[in-house]
């Protein structure tokens, strides 16, 4: 009897740890933009454990003692309604709907001399299967150890010569809609973390180039590309302003300048919703 008491009382423990760490407490929410490619900022109005939309965990934030779910929006979704599901305590279920309004993304079309990077072969193909895994196992981390931060920097000092959401077009054939922002700047130019994380990934690869995953907490990962240097090590842990590395021209570009995702629920979203001046 006294061990099923101690049991007990570490299931109870447990079980109040699970619900305490459900959120996060974060200084400030992102901007609102439920459109595809954005993020629904969606109050629970109850104090749910976890959270899920489209079969990926969602951030669960503490914001002035409300929480709130922070949900990155695929810009695959149709306009109209989506479901958020919460799993609350007790085994409880709830079904949030919200609705996704229409956006259309202008189109942009780009001139790639090396043709191999339009039209990979089998070898390359072979090399882009390997690197999309490693990345793929990246971005679907879960790091619980850090609290992110909704309100960001510019990585580099540069211009924006490239939105997110373009459709674009690499000589005349239509590829994936663009899926961060591009900032324009001379190479070598500094690339600093906008916001704390950890670096989960690094390296070359066929179409980023030199390439960082970092990673913030809870679902919120971010990826720069076509660096020239890369200046931390795998497992570095980095606060807002560290240098990460410089602006290059690998991988598939037109020019310096440095590619930046932002991804949320293990989806991209504009960056832009991040950005503070």
């Amino acid at each position: 009897m006294k061990i099923f008491s101690q049991l007990l009382r570490l299931g109870i423990f447990s079980l109040l740890i699970s619900i305490t760490h459900a959120s996060v407490e974060v200084s400030s929410l992102p901007q609102s933009s439920s459109v595809p490619g954005g993020i629904a900022v969606i109050p629970t109005e109850i104090e749910a454990i976890e959270a899920n939309y489209r079969n990926e965990r969602v951030l669960l934030a503490d914001y002035n003692g409300v929480q709130y779910a922070i949900v990155g929006i695929p810009l695959t979704v149709e306009a109209g309604t989506e479901d958020l599901y919460l799993d609350l305590p007790g085994g409880q279920k709830k079904t949030i709907s919200f609705t996704v309004e229409p956006k259309t993304y202008t189109e942009q079309y780009l001139t790639i001399t090396n043709n191999r990077q339009v039209n990979p072969n089998a070898e390359d193909m072979e090399r882009i299967s390997r690197e999309r895994a490693e990345m793929n196992s990246a971005f679907s981390s879960w790091n619980e150890t850090i609290a992110p931060v909704f309100k960001m920097r510019p990585p580099v000092l540069g211009i924006r010569s490239s939105s997110f959401g373009l459709k674009r077009f690499f000589n005349g054939q239509a590829r994936n809609p663009h899926s961060g922002m591009d900032i324009a700047a001379d190479e070598g130019t500094p690339i600093y973390a906008p916001a704390a994380g950890q670096i989960v990934a690094t390296g070359s690869y066929f179409f980023n180039g030199n390439t960082i995953i970092l990673d913030h907490g809870h679902g919120l990962i971010s990826l720069y590309c076509h660096m020239n240097t890369i200046d931390v090590k795998l497992g570095a842990h980095v606060v807002a302003g560290d240098q990460i590395g410089k602006v290059g021209q690998t991988g598939r570009v037109t020019g310096p300048h440095l590619h930046w995702s932002v991804n949320l629920n293990n989806t991209r979203i504009d960056p832009a919703l991040l950005l503070v001046d």
